[in-house]
């Protein structure tokens, strides 16, 4: 086993500050592995190899020569019973930058190895303490923007989309025995369930496959955020609804027309959501290099944008320019926000978008409304409960879509007659793609590339 390009070697101890940079009131110190009692009973004054598991003990970290280094609190966790599976010993010293690192220098000249990226979590993978889902549940976790997205970890980390793809490989496995058995004695005329009732389970579990794979855009959102921008003609009030939505002056707001030349970001926490909001140039016919920069770069950002709002003066008529831009904007990911509403206006003429919202950006009215409006645009079904199992990892996704193509690939091999032996290596890719999920199918090279987006010390 390779980590991280790196020999891996089962029980080697390694130690790193497990705690963020920077000072802080304390420093956590990790050492983990078969030697990792000695490495601590070598820098710590207490008697370390006589300390029972999950116990706290208070002394002072000592170098080589002897000489003070600070004073610190001892934790022991002994083998199954730590994070890794290992024996583990945790140093709480000082915070700081310079304390912490003279300690962890301190330990690894004592004899243990500095860990890699995401090692310890990786030593927890492989002792069994957590499957590969639960590993990556653990930095999402710490990655988590807001509060769903660490609701959806937390079941992640808890083992709730472990034991859905466990659920659908007991499933699978009973029919992949059945139709091994048929692909082993095919004269023996071996029937332990009809077709119909396999086909039934087997539609059962490609259902339930279906519906978690459904699950992924709004596991993305959660995961990823949502990326809001804000388009329209000059002078309609982007920029000031820009501020309005952040609550501070972001973005310059001026009479003057084009004021805006690039794009300007920002983020913001909007109905428990992270969401970067991005201003754009109006856009308009200009000769102005500069000024058509802007607008090239509008249009990019409109098509990649999760969720647009189409800014419009409610006070001034459609002008031909913003007739164009309704062809442009993909009316499922649009809101119209009708601007100016403080000002006089006469009806707003029809538009041909589901999602329309009147505001004053100057005022900061309506903004409510909007709120309400953006949070029906991206949950089209309502948000997701606390308790529901999400797909938020694009690894996990593609997995979940190859085990049901080969499971629809298995029932239809069962309608139309297909070899049994071809209908049997469906069902093995099946249950492998699920495997990959939990980590008993995957690689060297997807292991290193999971825990290396890890930080040192986890």
């Amino acid at each position: 086993m390779h980590f991280i390009h790196q020999p891996y070697q089962p029980g080697e101890t390694i130690a790193a500050i497990a705690t963020p940079p920077g000072e802080g009131g304390v420093a956590i110190i990790r050492i983990s592995g078969n030697d990792a009692l000695q490495v601590a009973s070598r820098v710590f004054s207490g008697d370390v190899l006589s300390y029972q598991t999950h116990t706290a003990h208070f002394g002072h970290v000592v170098d080589a020569q002897g000489h003070h280094v600070d004073d610190a609190l001892v934790l022991v966790m002994l083998g199954k019973r730590s994070y890794t599976g290992e024996d583990t010993v945790e140093i709480h010293c000082h915070g700081g930058s310079l304390i912490s690192r003279r300690v962890l220098d301190v330990i690894l000249a004592a004899g243990a190895r500095a860990a890699f990226p995401g090692e310890f979590t990786f030593k927890a993978f492989v002792n069994g303490k957590l499957d590969l889902a639960q590993a990556e549940a653990v930095q999402e976790l710490i990655a988590a923007k807001n509060e769903r997205a660490l609701d959806a970890a937390e079941q992640q980390l808890r083992g709730a989309l472990s034991q859905r793809v466990r659920s659908f490989q007991r499933e699978l496995t009973e029919t992949a025995a059945i139709l091994d058995a048929w692909v082993d004695f095919p004269e023996e005329g071996l029937e332990f369930a009809s077709m119909e009732e396999i086909i039934a389970q087997l539609q059962g579990v490609s259902t339930g496959i279906r519906q978690l794979l459904n699950t992924f855009h709004d596991g993305k959102i959660l995961h990823d955020g949502l990326s809001v921008c804000l388009i329209g003609s000059p002078n309609v009030g982007k920029s000031s609804l820009m501020n309005a939505l952040l609550d501070k002056e972001r973005a310059i707001v001026s009479p003057i027309p084009g004021t805006t030349r690039d794009i300007v970001e920002d983020h913001l926490r909007l109905n428990g959501l992270n969401i970067k909001l991005t201003d754009t140039a109006g856009i308009r016919e200009s000769d102005e290099l500069i000024e058509q920069e802007g607008i090239r770069r509008s249009k990019a950002a409109l098509k990649e944008a999760d969720l647009v709002l189409f800014v419009l003066d409610v006070t001034a008529p459609l002008t031909q320019q913003e007739h164009e831009l309704l062809t442009w904007v993909p009316p499922h990911k649009a809101i119209a926000v009708w601007n100016k509403c403080d000002l006089e206006h006469a009806s707003p003429p029809h538009l041909c978008l589901p999602h329309i919202v009147e505001v004053s950006a100057k005022e900061r009215k309506g903004l409510e409304a909007l709120h309400r409006v953006i949070d029906a645009v991206i949950w089209k079904e309502g948000p997701p409960s606390r308790e529901e199992v999400l797909i938020t990892n694009v690894r996990h996704y593609e997995a979940l879509s190859g085990a049901v193509q080969s499971c629809e690939a298995v029932i239809t091999g069962l309608r139309t007659g297909l070899s049994a032996e071809f209908v049997a290596a469906d069902m093995r890719h099946c249950l492998y793609e699920l495997g990959r999920i939990i980590g008993t199918n995957v690689g060297e090279d997807i292991l290193s590339a999971i825990f290396s987006k890890f930080c040192v010390g986890k």
